[in-house]
């Protein structure tokens, strides 16, 4: 554990921000990258890294941020941001947070998606050191239009705006990646002496920095990769943001001991768990919520989400897996088979063209093709439990509520409105009628019709 991990950390994360560049109503906290928002994200990695107190600014009438914010940490304090006057007025509207105290002062930006744990760990670790402020810093291909990171003999002396800085400071490649770890000793001294004495008459969080060295105090640069710092603006943005993340994830699942044959056809959510020996096939979506156990095997173009896939279970290929769906070890989920809120018991199958929702399938038990469970009447979901063993012939409709005994089979075809107790046969279909001869009668007065 660092010395960071002892140290009380207050996070600031400033979420203010609308979605009117990526051309929507939505706002720009709330779009998704790998199926959590952009403040998921930046809150999650907060946690992780130690944020003891979080508090999240937003803009006026954002009650949906503040209640995403409140949904991933539910003591997270919320401040509105009336006026939009620059970053370090932003971070002043939690003054009640800072007020409380902390021993680290964290400011990020809510649109900052793939910054990771380490990273904030390695920004809090020189206020530990007994630095005041310390700044993120990365290296873009192109510097161009980022403030410029001034260092000398190790210590930040300034952030330099492109449009302020000399030809010489140009040069300079380490840029400002805009989040910042102040000491809680000094941060509010810092913040009430930030001004607005610039052209935009807004209050600059850069200016810590040389007010930080101004009162005899140290600022830090920490160099991190481009990617933590990236930033989302609009939807192209988010795109390339959402690439990035598929990557990572990727990576980790297998070096994890996951098997993917085409890793950059499958998507995976933030918060996909896969144990070792998993196989995963081109062209596979994961949404969120999903739990794969050792040894399972998810076949090409399905579409998972909520779910839970136990040990040595095979999925696909084309299924779909909806919320509260659960497969017991070794079951069978084959192609164009839908499975909503319901338990697939140890070794139980469904392999072709089938819909399973709200239901039991017991273990062992084999349900065939054409199958569906008649959850729904309009107003209300019913429960369809099939007992251990039992057989469902194909094309059959089980209308739920209804039970389906251990052992027990239902014919082919049969419309089940009635529970089937075990070990019985149930077959509930219209009677077979041949008529000799009726084929050709039907023709030929289909061939009388047309003459007359």
């Amino acid at each position: 554990m660092t010395a960071s991990n002892l140290r009380t950390c207050l996070a600031i994360v400033l979420a203010a921000g609308d979605g009117t560049r990526m051309r929507s109503k939505l706002p720009k906290v709330l779009h998704e990258i790998g199926g959590r928002s952009l403040l998921g994200h930046v809150l999650t990695t907060v946690q992780a890294a130690g944020g003891s107190e979080v508090a999240v600014v937003v803009a006026p009438e954002r009650e949906a941020v503040a209640a995403e914010a409140r949904r991933i940490v539910p003591a997270a304090q919320i401040f509105e941001q009336a006026e939009r006057r620059g970053t370090a007025h932003a971070v002043l509207m939690a003054r009640a947070a800072l007020e409380k105290g902390a021993d680290d002062v964290l400011v990020i930006f809510g649109d900052t998606p793939l910054l990771r744990a380490e990273t904030v760990a390695a920004l809090r670790a020189p206020l530990a050191a007994g630095a005041a402020v310390a700044v993120l810093g990365f290296r873009p291909a192109d510097p161009t239009g980022y403030g410029r990171l001034v260092v000398e003999n190790g210590a930040l002396v300034a952030i330099r705006e492109e449009k302020d800085a000399s030809a010489a400071e140009r040069k300079i490649t380490l840029c400002n990646g805009g989040l910042m770890a102040l000491s809680g000793k000094t941060a509010l001294t810092i913040l009430n002496r930030i001004g607005d004495n610039n052209a935009k008459r807004e209050f600059y969080l850069t200016d810590a920095v040389a007010i930080a060295r101004e009162m005899g105090l140290t600022a830090a640069v920490v160099e991190a990769e481009e990617d933590d710092v990236r930033g989302i603006n609009t939807k192209a943005q988010l795109a390339e943001t959402e690439a990035v993340l598929q990557r990572r994830l990727r990576q980790a699942a297998m070096d994890a001991g996951v098997t993917m044959i085409a890793p950059e056809t499958v998507y995976l959510a933030a918060d996909t768990q896969l144990g070792t020996d998993v196989v995963i096939e081109p062209h596979v979506v994961f949404g969120p919520g999903v739990v794969v156990e050792d040894g399972a095997v998810i076949h090409s173009f399905s579409h998972i989400a909520g779910a839970r896939i136990g040990k040595g279970v095979s999925v696909g290929p084309f299924a779909r897996l909806r919320p509260g769906t659960e497969l017991g070890e070794g079951s069978r989920i084959g192609n164009f088979v839908e499975v909503k809120a319901a338990v697939f018991e140890a070794g139980a199958k469904a392999n072709h063209l089938t819909y399973i929702g709200d239901a039991r399938v017991g273990a062992g038990a084999n349900v065939g093709a054409g199958t569906i469970t008649c959850n729904y009447d309009g107003t209300s979901k019913y429960k369809t439990n099939i007992g251990k063993s039992a057989f469902i012939g194909s094309n059959s409709a089980l209308v739920a509520p209804v039970s389906i005994g251990d052992g027990a089979y239902v014919g082919s075809g049969s419309v089940i409105t009635k529970d089937v107790p075990a070990d019985a046969l149930a077959i509930g279909r219209g009677q077979q009628v041949v008529k000799e001869g009726g084929a050709q009668r039907l023709r030929d007065l289909a061939a009388l019709k047309k003459k007359t």
